[in-house]
């Protein structure tokens, strides 16, 4: 028993000398157990920083680059390009918003260039952003859907050629606008997919729904 009671003080002792009393100040810098990403080296916004010649912390943008989301235009404004707000698929065309007035638009718009390089691109980025929970061949039935609150609910992700999704088959600018805000349980991707990107997507999704036709599953 003496045993224990020993240990019991030596533990006590350890955890008062660690952590301190309740409500005590003193001048020297606290000692972080478990620090949480209290302090950390980074630069915060409208302060000083030694590490600039300038000594300044906020930096202007790099020459020359496009943040992400963001899409150069086809054509100049000039010449009757509508430009996005901020960037984003919030402006007034259908290249940037997928609408066409107070609707979602259908097809694919002039300004695209549909190609065999657009489909390779939009190939790669759906397996890259989308496969994960939608499934590489469109059905839903992505890595995601196996694991966590999903299968808890036995929810299945929307696919576009799977034949118990009652809305298999919806507009381009629909799904245009879904990939740039999100719907549901899917977050939005028009801040890491510019507009370009957004399109090539949908271009072979319209793929995989062709190909799903010709196998059978509508």
């Amino acid at each position: 028993m003496k045993y224990f009671f020993l240990s019991y003080i030596f533990v006590v002792i350890l955890v008062v000398g660690a952590a301190g009393f309740r409500g005590d100040k003193f001048q020297q810098t606290p000692l972080y157990i478990f620090p949480d990403m209290k302090e950390q080296p980074k630069v915060k916004y409208q302060a000083a920083s030694a590490f600039f010649s300038d000594g300044l912390g906020e930096r202007l943008p790099i020459t020359h680059t496009v943040p992400m989301g963001f899409d150069i235009p086809a054509k100049a404004s000039a010449n009757g390009a509508t430009p996005p707000k901020y960037g984003f698929s919030n402006g007034l065309d259908f290249y940037n918003t997928g609408r066409v007035g107070d609707f979602y638009g259908d097809g694919f718009p002039e300004e695209l260039g549909l190609d065999a390089g657009l489909l390779e691109r939009g190939q790669q980025r759906f397996n890259i952003y989308c496969a994960v929970c939608h499934g590489q061949s469109g059905n839903g039935k992505g890595i995601t859907s196996k694991y966590g609150i999903l299968t808890a609910f036995n929810f299945q992700q929307a696919g576009s050629t799977d034949p118990k999704n009652p809305a298999g088959y919806r507009p381009t600018g629909a799904i245009f606008d879904t990939i740039t805000n999100g719907k549901g349980l899917m977050g939005p991707y028009g801040g890491v997919l510019p507009v370009r990107d957004r399109w090539a997507i949908i271009s072979y999704i319209r793929t995989l729904q062709l190909a799903g036709k010709e196998v059978g599953v509508q």
